[in-house]
């Protein structure tokens, strides 16, 4: 699944930069979905980066790290967490744009390694990772994720990293939260501890020297 993701990423990069002003239509402009309803933007930007940096470190990430993910989560929620994450993250954006002004298109290639890099250091956590030869912890390598979104958003403005800062926590919730799934399961745990509670109200503890030869007829339901 890493290595279709990376492939799918190189070939969405490729098409959009080959279809000149068509090929934009690829990236997620949240003025776009909302007034001219291009509900394809969120699902179709995560597979686009503009440069040939980004494209090239983007497939090598997504392949490298993706692959370490794969390992431990499986095929399915290594989907639902990198390309799930960027389409969710897209559509946060497009709901900001209803609140802000956001003129940007953007690309969802540094969305979808964002939330490969922090999930994996994240996982990790204590454990000690490698950074281009440098030992490090995993939190210390999702802190340097989170990083380089700071440095871009002071170095281009807050508005060009918002689907970035929406992964950042997506990113924690997928390690922490678990697969939808699982946090499906959790929700209904809930539910149902709520029903049980709310039906033991009326239910009240008999004492051992209360006397059992005369029982109450209110206490035998």
């Amino acid at each position: 699944m890493a290595a279709k993701l990376a492939i799918a990423l190189v070939a969405g990069s490729v098409i959009s930069l080959a279809a000149g002003q068509v090929g934009s239509l690829l990236l997620l402009a949240p003025q776009g979905v909302l007034g001219n309803l291009w509900l394809w933007q969120p699902f179709t930007y995560a597979f686009v980066e503009r440069s040939p940096l980004g494209i090239i470190f983007g497939a090598l990430i997504l392949y490298s790290i993706g692959g370490g993910l794969e390992m431990t989560w499986g095929s399915r929620r290594l989907l639902w967490t990198l390309w799930g994450g960027t389409v969710l993250a897209g559509v946060l954006t497009v709901l900001t744009g209803l609140v802000l002004p956001v003129q940007v298109a953007y690309s969802g290639g540094g969305v979808m390694t964002t939330l490969a890099w922090v999930s994996y250091g994240l996982s990790i956590g204590r454990g000690q990772a490698n950074f281009w030869g440098l030992p490090l912890s995993g939190y210390w390598l999702a802190a340097i994720g989170a990083g380089f979104v700071v440095l871009n958003a002071l170095a281009a403005g807050v508005a060009s990293q918002i689907p970035e800062i929406f992964a950042l926590g997506l990113a924690w919730l997928a390690v922490n939260a678990g697969s939808p799934r699982r946090l499906m399961l959790r929700a209904q745990h809930w539910r149902m501890q709520r029903q049980l509670r709310g039906r033991s109200k009326h239910l009240k503890v008999l004492s051992r020297d209360r006397d059992t030869e005369r029982p109450n007829d209110r206490y035998l339901n």
